[in-house]
Order: C-alpha cells, then structure tokens, then sequence
C-alpha cells in the first residue's frame, strides 16, 4: 500500500458515516475495474487537510471528494466518455468535466460504473499514445 492509500483508508474511517461506506464501495470498484490504478491525495488546504482522493492511470480517472450531503466522483475527461445508463448526474454542461453525486441511500450501477472506469482510462492511454503513421494532422 502506498502512502496515499493509507490516507485514503484514514478519510474514509473518521467519517463514520454513510459517506464513508460510499467511498470505500467506489474505491473498491475502481480499484476492481483497473488492478492498475495508482492513488494519490491531491488539493490539501486549511478547509481540508486531509486533502481529495484520487485515482489516476496515464492521467487522472477521477476524484472522490466528500461533502456534507454527497460524495462527488468528478471524472476528469468524463465529457468525452459513453454514459448509456446516466451514471454522470452532475457538470453536465461542462466541455470537460462530468461527476457523479452519490446521496446517501443512492444505488450506483456497479457494472456500469466499472465499465465507466475502463474507459476512462482507455481514454487517459489513448490520449498518451502517438498518433499512428507519425504525422500531424
């Protein structure tokens, strides 16, 4: 386990709460979806030290940031990611951005949401790829 995981595993215990029990279900999804998935802690300030989880291979996947009544998993790339089942509920106006706000009591498709992560890294590993014959379009 890295450092950022064992910080991770400590934000999700001193909620102690719903939000908690959210987060450790998407994160064990993500982490079931793509074995490969690196965790960091990223954007710390003095409203939160503990700082926001997130999950990255070859670029950022997504963020899990917790609030008073959701968690929020904004993917990073998410404006360009199929959504037939319309897990994305939030930012749908952006060019970019697309979250996904869990309430308490909400059921998140598990199938569709791992799904939802592969291809977000798809994505990630195709925008990192060099274009096929090494010419500029």
């Amino acid at each position: 386990m890295t450092g950022a995981s064992t910080e991770i595993d400590a934000k999700i215990q001193s909620m102690g709460d719903w939000r908690g029990v959210a987060l450790a279900r998407v994160r064990r999804l993500i982490r079931e979806a793509d074995p490969d998935v690196v965790e960091d802690v990223k954007w710390r300030k003095p409203s939160n030290p503990a700082g926001v989880p997130v999950w990255e291979h070859a670029g950022l996947i997504c963020t899990g940031e917790t609030y008073r009544d959701k968690i929020k998993l904004t993917f990073a790339r998410g404006a360009t990611l199929a959504d037939p089942l319309g897990l994305f509920n939030s930012g749908l106006t952006g060019g970019t951005r697309r979250a996904i706000d869990i309430h308490e009591g909400a059921v998140l498709d598990e199938a569709a949401f791992k799904a939802l992560i592969r291809e977000a890294v798809a994505v990630n590993l195709a925008h990192q790829s060099p274009k096929a014959g090494g010419g500029r379009d």
